[in-house]
């Protein structure tokens, strides 16, 4: 990772690490950039979740592109998955997420996507960093060259529409909740919904700036689960800030996360010939309960490091039909090029409507193992992470653990935090071995 962009764009707390001034100097970078590169105008197009700095880092951009020569065009509040489509679909040099997706609203981030709607490479990344910190403010242009701000609020209908068309069979029968994390999904999701008329019930939809992801969305997922449990309700579906995962709930309040999503998914594709080589793209974090009972399907499975842009990277390269994390960044590689939470909700639908079965059924065999993830703040995660007598320490708790579980220690992409996970087929095990992970890591901190 470079020195501002992370696994998932440039994230941080806005004004502190994440300033105007760098907004400005990426616009301008990228405009300057696809000016050198293009034989016409640069057409880019940005989106936004719904923090209050949303605005402001807008603007920032925009004043850094249009001072180019480039021009920007507006999705207005959407979501990130929104972006990559319409970038993909519609004619556009790039597309621009404004979004710090499952952080609180403090932070936010800047998300680039090429021009296939893919995670810009990052060689390009590396050259916006080193313009960063030497940028030259002399090249401008003038007049009549100078770069237009378009409305392009038409691009959100276009992504509606395209995802109406997607399921196969008729949804219908089901009590559907959805969690939409006050965020980017405010609207889409209900918008896509209406469009396949379906009839669902839907919390957590009053975006103020503030309250996207407060105690809500795929990351609290206890408020959803309280929620279908009370109301009695069929399935729940929680989104992040800018609804690029999706974390379900079944009739019984039980939380399916993305490992077991891509469970009940796989087999659907597999059966309908639609997954291609039989193959299953995972990470390093999936349980290890659920890779056994992925190996029972006769299904193939790659796994690669934690992110969802290695996720994408297998998939694309090798042309895959599906893969994820267990956040619940999901790709359908027929339908995007990036993890989409509105679309997994809606093919875990197509599924359990095709096979005639719920999703409580669909994962009730499935024996997880017992796993805890702590989220540890530090100051430099990457310092403790290199340290040798840490590395020790750590490898030392792995061969108490033996065939009986793992530990998984790795520094978040997008927080100053340190992740600790501990897996082990016995409860007590976990509890144990967590607890003395993170008295070590505060030891060494």
């Amino acid at each position: 990772m470079g020195k501002y962009f992370g696994t998932d764009g440039f994230r941080g707390e806005v004004n502190v690490d994440l300033t105007t001034e760098q907004a400005f100097l990426i616009g301008k970078y990228l405009g300057l950039y696809l000016d050198k590169t293009m034989e016409h105008r640069p057409k880019i197009v940005i989106g936004k979740d719904t923090r209050r700095s949303g605005d402001m880092l807008e603007s920032a951009i925009i004043a850094g592109l249009t001072s180019t020569g480039a021009d920007a065009f507006l999705l207005g509040v959407t979501t990130t998955p929104s972006v990559s489509y319409v970038t993909r679909t519609e004619d556009f040099d790039l597309g621009i997420m404004i979004s710090a997706s499952h952080n609180p609203f403090y932070d936010n981030g800047i998300k680039l996507i090429d021009w296939n709607g893919k995670k810009l490479n990052q060689n390009l990344l590396d050259e916006i960093e080193v313009y960063m910190d030497s940028p030259r403010f002399d090249i401008n242009v003038k007049g009549e060259n100078i770069g237009v701000v378009h409305d392009y609020s038409k691009g959100r209908e276009h992504y509606v529409n395209y995802l109406s068309k997607i399921p196969k069979n008729k949804i219908e029968g089901l009590k559907i909740v959805l969690d939409l994390a006050n965020g980017a999904s405010s609207s889409l999701a209900k918008e896509v919904y209406g469009k396949l008329d379906i009839n669902v019930s839907v919390i957590n939809d009053q975006p103020d700036g503030f309250n996207i992801n407060v105690e809500c969305g795929s990351t609290h997922i206890q408020t959803l689960q309280d929620y279908v449990i009370e109301n009695q309700m069929d399935i729940g579906f929680a989104f992040d800030g800018d609804a690029d995962r999706c974390i379900a709930v079944d009739h019984t309040g039980k939380e399916i996360n993305g490992d077991l999503i891509l469970f009940v998914v796989a087999q659907y594709l597999k059966e309908r010939n639609n997954l291609k080589d039989n193959t299953l793209v995972l990470t390093e974090m999936s349980n290890m309960g659920v890779l056994d009972a992925l190996k029972q399907q006769d299904l193939s499975l790659v796994v690669t490091h934690v992110g969802d842009k290695n996720v994408a990277k297998e998939i694309h390269q090798n042309n895959y039909s599906l893969g994820g994390e267990q956040s619940g960044h999901i790709i359908f590689s027929e339908h995007s090029t990036t993890g989409d939470g509105i679309l997994t909700s809606l093919m875990i639908l197509e599924t359990l409507m095709a096979t005639k079965t719920t999703l409580h059924e669909k994962v009730k065999n499935v024996a997880e193992y017992p796993q805890v993830l702590k989220n540890i703040k530090v100051k430099n995660k990457y310092e403790l992470l290199e340290n040798v007598e840490f590395k020790n320490v750590i490898k030392d708790i792995q061969e108490e653990l033996g065939k009986n579980g793992r530990i998984f220690i790795r520094p978040s992409g997008t927080e100053p935090l340190i992740r600790v996970m501990i897996e082990a087929k016995d409860t007590q095990l976990v509890k144990h071995y967590i607890n003395k992970a993170e008295e070590i890591v505060n030891s060494f901190i």
